[in-house]
C-alpha cells in the first residue's frame, strides 16, 4: 500500500512539474534594459550617480530616422531613461540637487540639448509638453567617434576634476560634464 501512494504521488509531481516547465516565456526585448554607474566598481557602495536606459539597436536605420533632429527624445528606448544622482551635482554647468529625473535630449548636428525633467516614468517622451518641469537644460557638443555603435550606450568617462556622461550611437558621440559637489562645511 505504502509503494502505491509513492508512486501515486511521484506521478502527480510529475504531472505538476512538467506543466510548470511547459511555460512560455516572452522572447529577448528588442532593445534591452541597460545602466551604467560612476563609479563603475560594483564593490563602490557609495555611488555618485547612476542611469537606467533602453539600448535601442540601428539596425539598417539611421540614427537621424530613430532620433530626429530638432525633436524631443526619449534617449534610449521604451521609457525614458532615469538618471539618480545620490549626491548634489552640476550638471553641463547647472546646479542639480540629488534626486531621479528623466533624460531627454534634443539631437542637432553640432549640439545636444539635453534634459532632466522631473515627471518620472514615462514611456518614450510622447507625454513631454513644455518646460515647466525640467529641472536642467543644457548643450552638450557633437564629436564623431572611430567606430559606429550599433547599440545606443551610455558610460561615464573621468576626466580632471569631474567625469563626463557620454552617449554614444553611430559614430556621434555627446559628453556632459558631471561635477561632484563638495560637501559644505
Amino acid at each position: 500500500m505504502k509503494n502505491i501512494f509513492t508512486l501515486a504521488f511521484m506521478a502527480l509531481a510529475m504531472a505538476f512539474s512538467t506543466e510548470a516547465l511547459a511555460q512560455e516565456f516572452s522572447g529577448m526585448d528588442k532593445s534591452p534594459l541597460d545602466n551604467a554607474s560612476y563609479p563603475s566598481d560594483y564593490k563602490v557602495s557609495d555611488k555618485a550617480v547612476r542611469i537606467t536606459y533602453g539600448r535601442p539597436q540601428l539596425k539598417d536605420r539611421t540614427l537621424s530616422e530613430l532620433a530626429p533632429a530638432g525633436e524631443v527624445w526619449r534617449t534610449g528606448a521604451n521609457e525614458a531613461p532615469e538618471i539618480t544622482f545620490y549626491k548634489d551635482v552640476t550638471f553641463g554647468g547647472k546646479e542639480v540637487k540629488a534626486g531621479t529625473y528623466a533624460l531627454l535630449s534634443i539631437p542637432g548636428e553640432t549640439e545636444w540639448t539635453i534634459i532632466l525633467h522631473s515627471n518620472l516614468n514615462q514611456w518614450g517622451s510622447y507625454f513631454y509638453k513644455d518646460e515647466a518641469s525640467d529641472v536642467a537644460r543644457v548643450m552638450a557638443g557633437v564629436s564623431a567617434g572611430e567606430k559606429s555603435l550599433e547599440a545606443f550606450s551610455i558610460a561615464f568617462k573621468e576626466v580632471e576634476g569631474a567625469v563626463h556622461m557620454v552617449m554614444g550611437w553611430d559614430k556621434v558621440r555627446v559628453a556632459v560634464p558631471i561635477v561632484m559637489s563638495m560637501p559644505k562645511m
